[in-house]
């Protein structure tokens, strides 16, 4: 009886235990999915349309949700020094919004 109530409560708590233990997927990984399934463009496709209109450096981009899109969020330092945000629908690779960042 002893053995049997371990195993209920071991099929009881390991499944409980597991809750929140679930390793998220990778932002890479979301991305690449997205583009195999024609969902966004290649980044790569986004950037040389960028450097087209905005030439520069790019530092940093990410993959965000805004406003429900899928957004390419572009920093680049331009030639003279600028630090400029750019946000791209990366389904269609429309520049959504293009600030400069004047923080000092």
């Amino acid at each position: 009886m002893k053995k049997r109530i371990t195993l209920i409560l071991a099929t009881i708590l390991l499944p409980l235990a597991a809750v929140g233990q679930v390793t998220p997927t990778p932002d890479f990984e979301i991305a690449a999915e997205a583009v195999a399934k024609g969902e966004i463009l290649p980044l790569a496709d986004v950037l040389k349309s960028l450097a087209s209109v905005q030439p520069g450096r790019v530092v940093e981009v990410e993959l965000e949700i805004s406003d429900g899109l899928r957004v390419y969020e572009v920093e680049l330092v331009t030639d003279d020094g600028r630090l400029i945000e750019v946000d791209i629908d990366a389904a269609t690779g429309v520049i959504v919004e293009m600030e400069e960042d004047d923080d000092d």
